[in-house]
């Protein structure tokens, strides 16, 4: 099995920081991209940045400059830094890693269980 274990998350006024970790653990072969998406209250989930193996990185729109994405390949860790957070950026963040699970298997989609970022204004 694979498990994806986030942390970091919490509560910070408009402005502030906060970093996000993920971990993958278990059984994995290879990693190709790993990312981070999120979800607001009555909103669909959406893309917030991902990163490859070869550390090609892209972001969402709302978010570029204020945050980012960097990824230890030997610890199978992504962090991601958000900084000058807006309230608008509150929701339920995922990390996400699509990944082989041994040599034999298809490429899949893994998720965490969600940690909550909230903003205050």
């Amino acid at each position: 099995q694979v498990q994806l274990v986030e942390s970091g998350g919490g509560l910070v006024q408009a402005g502030g920081s906060l970093r996000l970790s993920c971990a993958a653990s278990g059984s994995i072969f290879s990693i190709n991209a790993m990312g981070w998406y999120r979800q607001a209250p009555g909103k669909q989930r959406e893309l917030v940045t991902k990163i490859t193996s070869g550390g090609s990185s892209n972001y969402a729109d709302s978010v570029k400059g204020r945050f980012t994405i960097s990824r230890d390949n030997a610890k199978n860790t992504v962090w991601l830094q958000m900084n000058s957070l807006k309230p608008e950026d509150t929701a339920v963040y995922y990390c996400n890693a699509e990944l082989q699970a041994s040599r034999w298997s298809y490429e899949r989609r893994y998720w965490g269980q969600g940690t909550q970022v909230t903003v205050s204004s």
